[in-house]
């Protein structure tokens, strides 16, 4: 695989190691009185922050934020949720202690700030707007993301399907490969998937998922994708467990679908599509899904309106938005579909991803050498701070079931979901 130029980051380290080098003598007053700024913002943050002289402030906890530079401090304060996270890949911010309980503090005490305005820091913290959801944008978004390599994502994601999205841990103890299957077979047994029927799959990842609908369920999957490089491997992965025929796997935009199907779903694509355009993937579903058909979007997403880390926006995930449950209503109310079934996962993504940065961190010298030092530490941050999202509640994973309004070949309970 070619060296992709680093497009997670816009970092200058080594433009900045002489004034970074002139600027760790003692800390001025106003170093003191900017990070005494900051930490009043996060009241009861549960760490300490130490400048490059010493200096020190915050509770004793064992986590502790060391600066390593006054330019690393000053620059935080223009921009806290991008520049941390730039600082922190270029090394000149470091988390002494773990930093999934760092995050998830730093996330709690955020979210008492905003609530309570303690100061006048609440107003940066609102995370930026997703760029718009058009066609040609998105397809800049997935391409920044997902052709990063696969072989880059074969290294932590599981090694039977390459899921990008949360799995299931029904029982105690379970592999992430055992975990994945779950998950893909709970979204079968919501759609109450049958041999014969058709299914339209809107963001298949690499295409383990259709596969498993196939091979497993009897069922005919077309899949949509815009990442090129995904497309590619999931026709070959087809070709070679001789079910192209079974499965179509199209590059193309979820707003081109076309055809007819028993069953739509989403898993983990309506974080890219934008809420503007919530409307338009009703219409599409509407024009697809049978009388009777059943629908199921997965998705990450919120307890109330709110964006995207501004970091993770910015440097990882771009124009990504998680949606409340009350957003996402716009995707049925106009087609009167009926909303039937809500389930959060939200803990089982947090154990996902516990589950990739393990093999991630496994795997660091390797994605060093295949990248470098701050795209390593960036996508390292990026897991991590993942995790503290779902556990600080920040962050929800919905699996919303649907149908039309008039379909009354509904089951009776939820026993069957849970066999």
């Amino acid at each position: 695989m070619s060296r992709p130029a680093n497009r997670t980051l816009g970092l200058s380290d080594r433009r900045s190691e002489t004034a970074q080098v002139q600027s760790r003598g003692s800390a001025s007053a106003a170093d003191r009185w900017l990070l005494s700024t900051i930490m009043a913002a996060l009241p009861r943050a549960g760490f300490s922050v130490m400048l490059w002289d010493g200096t020190t402030l915050g509770e004793q906890t064992g986590v502790r934020v060391l600066f390593r530079d006054r330019g690393a401090l000053w620059q935080l304060a223009r921009n806290p949720l991008v520049q941390f996270g730039d600082l922190y890949s270029a090394g000149r911010i470091e988390v002494e202690g773990d930093l999934v309980i760092f995050l998830e503090r730093l996330y709690r005490a955020m979210s008492a700030g905003r609530r309570g305005r303690r100061s006048a820091w609440w107003w940066l913290w609102h995370d930026q707007r997703p760029r718009a959801g058009s066609p040609a944008t998105a397809r800049e978004n997935i391409h920044h993301h997902y052709n990063l390599g696969n072989d880059f994502y074969r290294l932590w994601l599981d090694a039977d399907a390459l899921q990008y999205t949360c799995a299931y841990y029904p029982a105690p103890g379970m592999t992430l490969e055992a975990a994945q299957r779950a998950k893909m077979d709970h979204v079968c047994r919501k759609l109450r998937l049958r041999p014969g029927q058709r299914v339209i799959e809107a963001g298949f990842g690499w295409g383990g998922f259709a596969l498993h609908m196939a091979r497993h369920y009897g069922v005919s999957v077309r899949a949509y994708n815009i990442a090129s490089e995904q497309v590619r491997y999931a026709r070959e992965w087809a070709a070679r467990e001789g079910l192209e025929g079974r499965v179509e796997f199209v590059e193309d935009d979820y707003r081109d679908i076309r055809g007819h199907c028993d069953a739509f779903v989403s898993v983990g694509m309506l974080e890219h599509v934008g809420v503007e355009n919530y409307a338009v993937l009703g219409k599409v579903i509407g024009r697809c899904l049978s009388a009777n058909g059943l629908g199921l979007i997965h998705t990450i997403g919120r307890n109330a309106p709110g964006r995207m880390n501004g970091w993770i926006e910015r440097r990882i995930f771009p124009g990504a938005y998680p949606p409340s449950l009350g957003e996402m209503m716009a995707i049925f109310e106009p087609l009167a579909f009926s909303v039937l079934d809500v389930e959060n996962l939200r803990l089982h993504y947090a154990q996902t991803l516990r589950d990739w940065r393990a093999r991630f961190g496994a795997n660091l010298e390797t994605v060093r050498a295949m990248y470098d030092t701050a795209f390593t530490r960036a996508w390292d941050l990026y897991l991590a701070g993942s995790i503290a999202g779902f556990m600080a509640g920040t962050l929800q994973l919905y699996q919303v079931v649907f149908a039309r309004g008039t379909n009354n070949d509904l089951s009776a309970s939820r026993a069957d979901l849970y066999a």
